[in-house]
């Protein structure tokens, strides 16, 4: 299937490392030109870079704190002033403290909700403007299961993304008349190269068995959904949360 992506700009936001690197490399494997935003991974981020050049596709990276919207600004108008434009948005950047809720403290609330939640609204304002201007464009957030569903341990992640599930919905009714398709990811738990290799060799027996597939997740089983949600085959496609789970939850 053709994807359409050849001269696109996605913003990939976390994209230096584990699914976001996965996603920035899948986009430019179809044609999109893609902005590595990384905080302080620069050196993960100028890997992902640096293998996307050797397979022959085009990308930079752009350090920004995405809880930071000034930061965010500076980083899309850098963004416009190379490319020209801003087509894609993939809202990947997370940041997520498990625990107790009970145990938790509001200093721990405000980092998750800074990142998750702000975060997210940051780079949605600042990219809104420039699809609506360019009549096309492609928001995409990845969230976790547990915004849906609820999960012990995980209940500020759990609000935090409800809250950019509900400001998706709210954009894509918004900016719709503008071509523009906004969505979100919802995942299981991905294994990534900075996941703790000792709990999970520890608990996999445990965990998996939640799994229908019995198996958890991979960012190669994460981007090619994004990748989709980008192009314009989905065009119809809008306001959804879309599970990419293994079967974790089925509603």
């Amino acid at each position: 299937m053709e994807f359409g992506l050849t001269g696109r700009v996605a913003l990939v936001t976390g994209g230096g490392r584990d699914t976001g690197g996965d996603i920035a490399r899948t986009l430019t494997a179809e044609g999109a030109i893609v902005a590595v935003n990384y905080r302080k991974s620069a050196d993960e981020a100028a890997a992902v870079v640096a293998d996307i050049e050797a397979a022959g596709g085009t990308a930079k990276a752009y350090q920004a704190d995405i809880a930071d919207y000034d930061q965010v600004k500076a980083m899309v108008a850098a963004i416009v002033a190379d490319h020209g434009k801003v087509d894609i948005l993939i809202n990947n950047a997370g940041y997520v403290k498990y625990g107790k809720f009970v145990d938790s403290t509001p200093a721990d609330w405000k980092a998750q909700m800074d990142v998750c939640l702000y975060g997210a609204i940051h780079c949605c304002h600042a990219v809104a403007p420039h699809m609506i201007d360019n009549n096309w464009g492609r928001i995409i957030s990845l969230i976790g299961d547990s915004s849906r569903i609820g999960e012990a341990n995980l209940s500020m992640a759990a609000a935090t993304r409800a809250g950019t599930v509900a400001l998706g919905k709210s954009l894509a009714r918004e900016l719709g008349r503008n071509n523009v398709c906004v969505n979100a990811v919802s995942l299981g738990l991905v294994q990534t190269a900075h996941s703790d290799a000792e709990f999970l060799a520890k608990n996999m027996e445990k965990i998996v068995r939640a799994y229908p597939l019995r198996r958890i997740g991979k960012p190669d089983d994460i981007a090619p959904l994004v990748t989709f949600l980008a192009s314009d085959q989905a065009s119809w496609i809008t306001g959804q949360v879309i599970s990419a789970n293994g079967g974790f939850s089925m509603v």
